[in-house]
């Protein structure tokens, strides 16, 4: 199927590996342009060489407020247009709540959340009919994680918030989207594990729950991303999609 992508634009944040990366290289795949950001340099210089020729690589920090209007002005100077962006982070910290500080979560809040809102205006102002904006957001939405306290805090808020945004810009013909991993296979998953002081077990013990029996991979998170990105999906808003093995029970 033609996912009608070529020579469309993206924002694609947070996308020097992960779950970022992996939705950046399938829209990459299908022809689409991205510009990918990520806060470590030789990250970043790294994934968009690894790309190729249509990708760029912009140093961004979620949390600089700054970096919203930046990005959008730069795929307008860089390609002349944008059609959507994919606002992922990285996860806040782990914790017991209990154990999270104040600054913790206010670092949390500026970058998973605040820096998302912006993100998602600032782009709002600038796309067209068909455009779409997604996040990346957390199986937490629906039901809280033990140990991700901040995520289960800041997660749901920020569904809320698309949801809100997909009525908003629904009559000018502007899509939003959630997607909801599960246990993919990242780093940031595999440092999940590897807290319980027993990666391997910790491992087995979460595919064991998945009804597919594995972890997901990145490029599955990534293909099913890139669809809900393109005007193939052009009928799908205010939906949150889970990508995680069929562990979430509920309809």
């Amino acid at each position: 199927m033609d996912l009608g992508l070529k020579d469309r634009v993206y924002i694609v944040t947070g996308a020097s590996r992960g779950l970022g990366n992996a939705t950046a290289r399938a829209l990459a795949e299908d022809g689409a342009r991205v510009i990918i950001t990520g806060r470590d340099e030789r990250r970043v210089e790294a994934a968009t060489a690894e790309l190729g020729p249509d990708a760029v690589g912009v140093v961004a920090d979620n949390a600089d407020p700054s970096s919203a209007q930046r990005l959008v002005d730069g795929a307008h100077e860089r390609f002349g247009r944008l059609d959507g962006i994919l606002i992922s982070v990285g996860g806040p910290a782990p914790g017991f709540v209990a154990d999270n500080t104040d600054e913790q979560w206010r670092s949390a809040f500026e970058s998973v959340f605040l820096g998302a809102v912006r993100l998602a205006r600032a782009a709002a102002a600038s796309l067209g009919e068909g455009g779409v904006i997604g996040f990346v957001l957390s199986g937490s939405v629906h039901e809280p994680i033990a140990g991700l306290t901040i995520s289960n805090g800041l997660r749901p808020g920020l569904a809320g918030f698309a949801k809100s945004l997909a009525d908003e810009l629904g009559p000018r013909g502007i899509r939003v989207v959630g997607v909801l991993p599960g246990r993919i296979d990242t780093d940031r998953v595999r440092e999940l594990d590897a807290l319980s002081g027993d990666a391997e077990a910790a491992r087995a013990a979460g595919a064991a729950l998945i009804p597919l029996r594995r972890y997901g991979a990145p490029e599955e998170f990534g293909r099913t991303a890139a669809f809900l990105l393109s005007p193939a999906a052009s009928y799908l808003t205010g939906v949150m999609l889970p990508v995680d093995g069929g562990f979430r029970h509920g309809f």
